[in-house]
């Protein structure tokens, strides 16, 4: 058996749980996300590992999980942080709650920090990320009007939410 992810309904109170391989296109699941910048202003996003079954090579925030059986919207950032790219014992920031129904329904708890680190000083899981970068604002917004399948399909609305 895999992975045991929470379903929750409408109101993103847990209904169940379901095997990750069991999942239909109407299960509405948890994620939390990390919206990571630098003093800066640059953003850091990282390429999804070409193994994921969801959008695999797509750039998108710094850190994504789904949430599992056991865990809290909290509880499983610090964790995905830790596992993704190496960053462990800071304290993230709650941020705005989203709901997405366009290809996958979830609810996305985001977290924000500030982090000045070099991409040599981040650890990389080659299964979950395939690279990270530092971007400026001007670059993502470039790359969004000009090459928008660079990214997840959920971006542009991510960057707008955190302008």
């Amino acid at each position: 058996m895999g992975k045991e992810i929470i379903i929750v309904d409408k109101n993103d109170n847990i209904v169940g749980y379901k095997d990750f391989s069991d999942m239909k296109k109407e299960d509405i699941y948890r994620v939390s996300a990390l919206w990571l910048t630098n003093s800066k202003g640059e953003v850091l996003l990282a390429k999804r590992a070409y193994n994921k079954k969801h959008h695999p090579g797509k750039w998108g925030p710094a850190v994504a999980g789904t949430i599992e059986k056991g865990e809290t919207y909290g509880s499983n950032i610090k964790k995905e942080a830790k596992e993704e790219i190496g960053l462990d014992g800071i304290e993230f920031i709650k941020g705005p709650k989203t709901f997405y129904n366009n290809d996958f329904f979830h609810f996305t708890q985001w977290y924000t920090v500030v982090v000045d680190r070099g991409i040599d000083d981040f650890f990389i899981d080659n299964n979950e990320v395939a690279e990270i970068k530092w971007f400026s604002k001007k670059e993502i917004n470039k790359k969004i009007e000009e090459d928008p399948e660079f990214f997840l399909p959920n971006l542009p609305s991510y960057f707008e939410l955190f302008k």
